[in-house]
């Protein structure tokens, strides 16, 4: 069975070391050390025994007291297709709607066409896309009602 439990700042260095080859591509740059130093108390780990099976790593937006984002998600390919994405999200979202919070953000690379497809049924909807970091780099960002029915 696979285990979720918050995030310590000493699971970067596990998690780091894993996601490129999760990815298939170069991706640590977008998850530097202080998202775990300074938001691991809303991140989140699962493990299966003492394999790390997959990571969330997300945030309640100091600015906007009614949003909360996921900065990244990434689940180890011996472990996809068991709903532990699903999981991850739910217990964010679980996390999140405790504190107050009504809405989750998310974004993805226009490119990761499963990346959209599982945001969409999980219940996100696009809302913005093109320069969303600056000319030239498209993103589909994502949002998800934490409210009842929506």
């Amino acid at each position: 069975m696979t285990g979720v439990r918050a995030a310590t700042p000493a699971d970067y260095d596990r998690i780091i070391a894993v996601v490129d080859d999760w990815w298939g591509r170069p991706i640590h740059g977008i998850l530097p050390r202080l998202f775990l130093d300074h938001f691991h108390r809303t991140s989140l780990v699962a493990e299966s025994g003492d394999e790390l099976a997959g990571c969330l790593v997300g945030f309640l937006s100091p600015s906007q007291p009614d949003a909360a984002y996921v900065h990244f998600v990434g689940v180890n390919p011996d472990f996809r297709g068991t709903g532990l994405a699903r999981r991850l999200y739910e217990t964010f979202f679980a996390l999140a709607a405790a504190d107050g919070r009504t809405v989750v953000h998310a974004l993805t690379s226009p490119r990761n066409t499963g990346s959209i497809a599982f945001h969409e049924a999980m219940g996100f909807t696009v809302v913005h896309g093109q320069g969303h970091d600056g000319p030239g780099s498209d993103r589909v960002l994502f949002r998800r009602s934490l409210a009842p029915g929506g």
